[in-house]
């Protein structure tokens, strides 16, 4: 599989890129937990189809000490023991903001309510800025048909 554009060597995708990239720094640098921010980026990540940030995703959360448990049941977090209940209501957090069209009406109150027990106002903030970054990178991958399978933990910086 080949990329149907050279996007990380494109001028104008590098402009956009930089853009959401430096949105993604101010997530990565805030109070939200690592280990939230990657099983999130994993999680939506899954729902979209997106190999190549699935890829990086895993390999990162491996590197940084996540265990291959917890890694193969991300997908499957609901029927999983080992998840905090703060990350679970990250994770269905994440699946109602990426799935968002398939529910009339958003994210629902419970969900919200559940991710506010265990984050404050800063970190809920995050979360959300989280979820719509990696959707949008996940959108650029996914059109792009980005192979995935190469990325190697830190790549990236």
């Amino acid at each position: 599989m080949n990329p149907r554009l050279d996007f990380f060597g494109n001028p104008v995708a590098a402009k956009v890129l930089r853009h959401i990239n430096a949105a993604g720094r101010a997530v990565t640098e805030s109070g939200l937990p690592h280990t939230t921010q990657e099983l999130v980026k994993i999680r939506a990540s899954q729902i979209n189809g997106c190999g190549f940030c699935t890829d990086m995703h895993t390999k990162d959360a491996a590197a940084a000490g996540e265990t291959a448990l917890r890694l193969n049941l991300v997908a499957a977090w609901r029927e999983a023991t080992v998840f905090t209940d703060a990350e679970r209501a990250a994770l269905e957090l994440t699946e109602q903001g990426t799935r968002i069209a398939d529910a009339a009406g958003g994210v629902t109150d419970e969900a919200w309510a559940a991710a506010a027990k265990h984050y404050d106002e800063d970190q809920l903030a995050a979360l959300i800025s989280l979820i719509a970054v990696i959707n949008a990178y996940n959108r650029i991958n996914v059109i792009n048909r980005q192979p995935a399978g190469d990325y190697r933990p830190g790549q990236f910086g």
